[in-house]
């Protein structure tokens, strides 16, 4: 950890420049010969990351940031948050900690936490940072946590891990036992240590994969932030050998949109009708998840199609997605078209369409943006149409 960092003059500089072009700054001299120009610029160009990312960090004095981890890989302060509303219980130990953001908010929600670092460098920052976040029960260890599980030797109520792809696999398939630590072969040592663990992975990963490397699985949860996927998270219970509860939510930013159901449940028989008044778009979270039979189990909405994953009602329904007004059904041909759409502005969808966005902006001169909604998607009888619509919500 390189404590020059925090000398008020550069830590000055870093403020008064929040907002400057890095690249611009690394053709000027350096005013502080002391301390490497590029050092100094790799922390102004974190913490200009961490002003939307990582608010809290952000915000407080004399926060040092890692050089090769970028803040950009880390849990957002939104999903960490999610995440700590999980768990409960006197201990944890993290055995991936990273930065350190996923342990500040476990550290509001459990007694004690623990967080192991193998990279000194970035275990020693992390623990200067909790100081300056006035955190003070989360103890670091910079050693690999296999190492630190043995050491400690003791039972904890959770133990969270965020394996990480090994540089020789990626490219493949994303697959658990590709990363370190190899989650799979590790378990059954992990359960003697705990009987509740967490394991985040990135959304590339395939749920069933996931479910068929896993065992003892009693959650899965689909994390957006703003409608993009951010996150899976399977919970796992030492015990636990029935159904899997799939729990999706979408973090926006006064409320969350939520939807669970239980895996391979039996749905009822699903009605495929042509459109009506109102238009319903699963969130990100919803359509990761795969449980598009039983959105029509839980909302009084009928599907357009079996893959169109487009869901209508003549009903304004509280619904977790975007809604639609329906203004005009069209069917997708030439005279239509220009008609409607040629050389006009409008926001385009695809679902179960053969042609991409950008292959119909192009062939009709759609320019992008504009109040005018326009679904590309396939109905009922196995006819391509074109929903123009206003959007709701």
């Amino acid at each position: 950890m390189n404590a020059a960092f925090l000398e008020i003059e550069i830590q000055q500089f870093i403020d008064d420049n929040i907002n400057a072009d890095v690249s611009k700054l690394a053709l000027q001299k350096n005013p502080f010969p002391k301390v490497e120009w590029n050092l100094i610029l790799q922390q102004l160009a974190a913490k200009q990351k961490a002003k939307t990312k990582l608010p809290t960090w952000f915000e407080t004095q004399n926060i040092l940031y890692p050089s090769k981890i970028s803040v950009e890989q880390t849990s957002s302060e939104k999903t960490a948050e999610y995440k700590a509303s999980l768990i409960s219980g006197d201990n944890l130990i993290n055995l991936t900690g990273g930065f350190g953001v996923d342990d500040f908010y476990f550290s509001k929600t459990v007694e004690n936490v623990v967080h192991c670092e193998i990279n000194s460098e970035l275990s020693e920052i992390v623990k200067h940072n909790f100081q300056q976040l006035n955190v003070k029960n989360v103890d670091c260890f910079a050693d690999d946590s296999f190492e630190v599980l043995q050491k400690l030797n003791q039972k904890f109520d959770w133990i969270y891990i965020d394996p990480s792809r090994r540089n020789d696999a990626k490219g493949k398939v994303f697959m658990l036992k590709d990363c370190l630590p190899n989650v799979p072969e590790l378990l059954d040592f992990y359960f003697s240590f705990s009987d509740s663990i967490m394991i985040k992975t990135a959304p590339i990963l395939d749920i069933s994969a996931g479910i068929l490397e896993l065992k003892n699985i009693a959650e899965i949860h689909i994390v957006a932030l703003e409608n993009e996927v951010k996150e899976l998270l399977f919970i796992l219970n030492k015990n636990h050998e029935s159904t899997i509860e799939i729990k999706t939510v979408n973090l926006l930013k006064n409320k969350q949109e939520t939807f669970q159901f239980q895996l391979n449940s039996e749905a009822k028989k699903t009605n495929y009708v042509a459109p009506k008044k109102y238009l319903f778009e699963p969130n990100a979270a919803i359509m990761k998840s795969g449980g598009f039979d039983e959105i029509t189990n839980q909302f009084e909405v009928e599907k357009l199609h079996q893959h169109s994953h487009l869901y209508t009602s003549d009903e304004l329904l509280d619904f977790p997605g975007r809604i639609f007004e329906i203004k005009k059904t069209l069917e997708y041909n030439k005279a239509n078209m220009k008609t409607f759409l040629e050389n006009k502005k409008a926001n385009i969808t695809t679902r179960n369409f053969p042609e991409t966005v950008e292959n119909i902006r192009k062939k009709w001169k759609i320019k992008d943006g504009g109040n005018l909604y326009s679904f590309f998607t396939t109905d009922a009888n196995n006819s391509k149409i074109v929903l123009l619509c206003e959007k709701l919500k």
